[in-house]
């Protein structure tokens, strides 16, 4: 995908999820003395859930729009109604001192943030960004008549940027989900939302990309959708809508130079969102799925170095998991998952962020020119965060172990302090209290049964490897 290299991604607007790919492969990247900077601003499915979230009724033929004299006024009147603006409190310190309260500090309220959220249901479920509502102490949330109602906080999934909020309320108008994988490029499309503190402001333009990914770290790839619709901070959280009032995707970053609209906006699929708030409110947090393999998007320069014939798609570097079970090698081209066409590593991963563990899949692969398919069952990417010494861990396949030396361990995903830094991949965990571990779950039980307050020594393991402990008060 080519990179946005050329412009600066400023303006939060209103914020690792593993899907077990790797962006191990990028194409070349023009140089540029413009510095980028991103600011946020079921094949088979199961017939037992309980929560389902409004959808359009009507499956509609998605062509590219492009009557010039097409009318926006009934999706524009139907969606500023389901906007909502969002405020983010959080409750100021009272002076410590006599020169913080001769400085004026005082205690109280104190607004942290705005940006907008979409009402999904007519009972008062809101989604918005994580990062409208991060760190608040209160949530406030106006409707377009004015009415302001607190919120409370149901769930959110930072790494998507996606949170719930509810308000007790009835009879609410709201937006129907649309069908993001349907959108097409050149259709129209509005966004809506409050930007600058306005109310409900609509904007229109089409869309200009699919699965734009923005994140240049190889663990948390996303896939956005991509806009010329006017977007201005406060626009975060807000709805990106189509003609006919459907949520097509949750308006989360621009790209401008200087904060306020000049270039593109992008926003997160509604297919994305919905599988997301459908899992905090069945589960309670988010079921993450991966397919289990390790590789990048093929670029010209690779497909010659590897003497492969196709210039787009997923090279397979590693496989685990459902994958290895699948019978996907080293070497193979996945160019299409659910009849759905692959042509970079963030197509594959956004519709893998629809799927929840143990749905299944049809990846199209080619190997050694012939083309082939199989049915990967997805498992579950778990992590487990080990506040004390700062850290987030996940489970690694026996590839991923061998370059440490090792059989057994866990993998660090994430560093969540600058205070104690353990570079990722550098080192794995192979002991807890000198009891090896094999997984999350065995992390997660020695750790529940280790009473509070009492010293904990976690053994890493380089990879040549050499091991050292370091000992934490739990």
């Amino acid at each position: 995908m080519k990179k946005f290299t050329s412009l600066l991604i400023v303006a939060i607007l209103g914020g690792v999820i593993s899907l077990g790919t790797y962006k191990l492969f990028e194409p070349k990247q023009e140089d540029n003395n413009t510095s980028t900077l991103l600011t946020t601003a079921n094949t088979n499915p199961d017939t037992s859930r309980v929560f389902r979230l409004p959808t359009s009724p009507v499956n509609h033929n998605n062509t590219a729009l492009a009557n010039l004299d097409i009318d926006f006024t009934k999706a524009a009147n139907e969606t500023v109604h389901a906007v909502v603006h969002v405020k983010n409190v959080s409750i100021g310190r009272a002076p410590r001192t006599i020169s913080e309260y001769m400085m004026g500090m005082r205690a109280g309220k104190r607004l942290q943030g705005a940006g907008s959220g979409v009402i999904i249901t007519p009972n008062g479920y809101i989604v918005t960004n994580n990062h409208v509502i991060k760190g608040a102490n209160e949530i406030e949330v106006t409707l377009n008549n004015n009415l302001t109602y607190k919120a409370k906080l149901i769930g959110s999934d930072p790494q998507a940027d996606i949170a719930l909020i509810k308000i007790e309320a009835e009879e609410l108008d709201y937006l129907p989900f649309g069908d993001s994988d349907q959108v097409k490029i050149g259709e129209w499309a509005l966004a809506v939302g409050n930007p600058f503190n306005l109310t409900s402001t609509v904007t229109a333009g089409i869309i200009s990309a699919k699965g734009r990914d923005l994140n240049d770290s190889d663990t948390q790839m996303q896939s956005f959708i991509q806009t010329d619709a006017a977007i201005n901070p406060g626009n975060s959280g807000g709805a990106l809508v189509n003609t006919r009032g459907e949520l097509i995707g949750i308006n989360t970053a621009i790209s401008s130079q200087t904060g306020s609209y000049i270039g593109y906006g992008f926003a997160v699929p509604s297919n994305n969102a919905k599988k997301i708030v459908e899992d905090l409110l069945e589960y309670g947090d988010v079921q993450q799925a991966i397919i289990g393999i390790t590789g990048g998007t093929i670029n010209p320069e690779i497909a010659e170095n590897k003497n492969i014939s196709i210039t787009q798609g997923v090279y397979i570097d590693s496989v685990s998991d459902g994958a290895e079970a699948a019978g996907l090698q080293h070497g193979d081209l996945i160019t299409a998952i659910d009849n759905i066409n692959v042509r970079k590593i963030s197509d594959l991963t956004a519709y893998i962020r629809t799927k929840r563990p143990n749905d299944i899949v049809k990846i199209k692969y080619i190997r050694q020119g012939n083309v082939k398919q199989t049915d990967v069952k997805l498992t579950k990417y778990e992590t487990y965060t080990l506040d004390f010494a700062n850290i987030e861990v996940t489970n690694a396949n026996k590839t991923y172990l061998a370059e440490f030396k090792a059989d057994y361990g866990v993998r660090i995903s994430k560093t969540l302090s600058r205070d104690f830094q353990i570079p990722k991949d550098q080192y794995i965990i192979t002991a807890i209290n000198n009891y090896k571990i094999n997984s999350v779950t065995d992390v997660k039980n020695i750790l529940e049964q280790t009473p509070e307050h009492k010293r904990i020594t976690l053994t890493f393991q380089n990879r040549k490897g050499y091991q050292e402990s370091y000992t934490f008060r739990h």
